[in-house]
């Protein structure tokens, strides 16, 4: 699995878009990517049909605040166990009159 965040670095309020592309396997059951700083989470999952579901999976974060985001994409079978995981690092940085 291979994941490309954009963009690397933006200003808060920022949009990220997540790109996972995922191996073909009968066993992938789900990928859930979380985007995480020291003072705000987010995250979304969605299902997946094993080597039916489409190769690349997106993923849209809106409005997220200032800090520097770990992303995290992970596959999980039906057992719910990790298959794979990739991570990436953002950085939103504080616009004009934004206090951290």
């Amino acid at each position: 699995m291979t994941l490309t965040v954009s963009p690397a670095i933006a200003f808060a309020p920022a949009n990220l878009i997540v790109r996972a592309m995922i191996d073909a396997d009968a066993r992938n059951r789900t990928i859930e990517v979380i985007a995480e700083s020291t003072d705000f989470y987010r995250s979304s999952e969605i299902q997946l049909e094993g080597d039916k579901a489409p190769r690349t999976s997106t993923f849209e974060f809106r409005s997220l605040p200032s800090g520097t985001y770990e992303v995290t994409a992970t596959v999980r079978d039906a057992s719910g166990e990790a298959r794979a995981a990739v991570r990436s690092h953002v950085s939103i940085l504080a616009a004009g009159g934004e206090r951290r």
